[in-house]
């Protein structure tokens, strides 16, 4: 069961040590998330047809925008969680637990009926090549029923993290992982079902995930106990959470709204550019989580210690976690540039489509500390109260500059290339870090004297 250990404070003790250790579990967890597209790329390109990598890699943006405008909403969950239990309420920790996953289970259904209804549409908006139409909205289609069980699990593990509990979710994962890697071999060696198998098979892990978080909180602890049949919801919780979560899904979205643009640039390049940033893509993604760790770290924390209205805990949590994130992404970044090679060619074939892969790498590893930083800070200001700020700084400093950048640059015949269109991330990066910092000062400035949230 979920033991509220003593030893589990996030508002006083060794913090650089403590945010370390919470960060690890949720790394491992990402990454693990992260294998379940990886080993859906690394099967079909091994076991399945010869469009089985372009058609997947074709829905990555669109699936991101997805899953990351729900696991933005769990942020809102965490951050209430957190508060609670910092002041050790447990009243309202179970009604931010009813309330967030009465939440995620509406949500979740939306977002899988409008994803299977508009699949191909969204792909075709894309501009998706009709060589590979079929088999990415087979794809697709199949992966959007799966977005409730995804849900549960990202608002239950949420919560869970919440109060110093980083392990069981990690554990969960790995059991969720192996499922999928087995039924995915299952589906597409024996059952030849292609795209659709890998699919089926990622839908089953995360059912699996969800079902085990679910039975992680029925069997609750001394602050939170979850019982079907008596959901405590609460209207007021309900604006909270959604004051917080929405502009944080939204943050999230706007990068994969963005990149939906850049991929359908990236089609019009070929069916080769389609491979190599597919595989790329799912590469540079695990440098990515091992920042964006420590970034939900930042948000625990800083929730936590703003609701005890300890404003210096606030400022070491936002130093420690940028030089973690720094740290991670010299290791993790420097370790993909150097093995990038041998990385693409367990998802591809051909030195061309490895060449345009291993560039793509070169120049986001390189400078992915960055956008750790837009994470980190984006999170603390969120911690602090403050919600619609970083969602409109994020908005303006990727999206709409990755959009002119593509709308313009990129026209240009000698910049129409993928390099042109791969160096929009790193400058995005710097403008949008440098304004959430500015943002995180001002704010941070304001708690002269804040006192504590309850």
């Amino acid at each position: 069961m979920i033991e509220l250990n003593k030893d589990v404070s996030l508002t006083n003790g060794n913090l650089l040590k403590k945010i370390l250790i919470f960060s690890l579990p949720i790394m491992a967890s990402g990454l693990l998330q992260l294998l379940y597209n990886a080993a859906d790329l690394i099967v079909c390109g091994q076991f399945g047809s010869d469009k089985s990598v372009a058609a997947i890699s074709n829905t990555t943006s669109l699936v991101n925008l997805m899953v990351q405008l729900f696991i933005g909403m769990a942020v809102g969950s965490n951050v209430l969680m957190a508060r609670s239990f910092a002041l050790k309420d447990q009243k309202r920790a179970k009604v931010i637990l009813g309330t967030s996953l009465i939440f995620s289970l509406v949500v979740g259904a939306i977002l899988t009926i409008v994803g299977a209804i508009f699949a191909q549409n969204f792909l075709r908006t894309m501009k998706t090549p009709e060589e590979v139409l079929p088999l990415s909205t087979d794809y697709f289609k199949i992966y959007c029923y799966g977005f409730i069980f995804s849900m549960i699990y990202n608002f239950g593990a949420a919560m869970v993290r919440a109060t110093g509990d980083t392990k069981r979710p990690f554990l969960y994962l790995c059991i969720a992982g192996v499922v999928n890697v087995v039924f995915n071999l299952f589906f597409v060696i024996v059952c030849k079902l292609d795209v659709k198998g890998v699919a089926l098979g990622t839908i089953i892990s995360e059912a699996v995930s969800a079902v085990l978080i679910i039975i992680l909180l029925i069997r609750g602890n001394s602050l939170f106990k979850l019982r079907l049949n008596s959901f405590e919801f609460s209207k007021k919780e309900l604006l909270e959470l959604i004051k917080i979560g929405v502009p944080a899904g939204i943050q999230n979205s706007v990068f994969s709204i963005a990149n939906l643009l850049i991929q359908s640039r990236i089609n019009s390049l070929g069916k080769i550019t389609m491979d190599a940033d597919g595989a790329s893509a799912s590469i540079e993604g695990f440098v990515y989580t091992c920042m964006n760790a420590v970034a939900q770290a930042t948000l625990v924390f800083v929730s936590a210690n703003y609701a005890v209205g300890n404003k210096e805990n606030i400022k070491k949590t936002v130093v420690y976690s940028v030089i973690l994130c720094t740290i991670f992404a010299a290791i993790s970044g420097g370790f993909v540039i150097f093995f990038g090679r041998q990385l693409l060619d367990l998802y591809i074939e051909g030195e061309q489509a490895i060449n345009i892969g291993y560039e793509r790498l070169v120049i986001l590893c390189s400078t992915y500390a960055l956008c750790g930083y837009i994470d980190i800070f984006s999170f603390a200001i969120r911690g602090i109260g403050y919600s619609i700020t970083p969602t409109i700084v994020t908005t303006l400093g990727c999206c709409l500059y990755r959009i002119i950048w593509v709308l313009t640059i990129f026209k240009i015949e000698r910049f129409h290339t993928n390099t042109i269109l791969s160096l929009t991330y790193p400058i995005s990066w710097l403008i949008t870090s440098a304004a959430h910092l500015v943002c995180l000062i001002i704010f941070f400035k304001k708690l002269k004297n804040i006192e504590t949230y309850a």
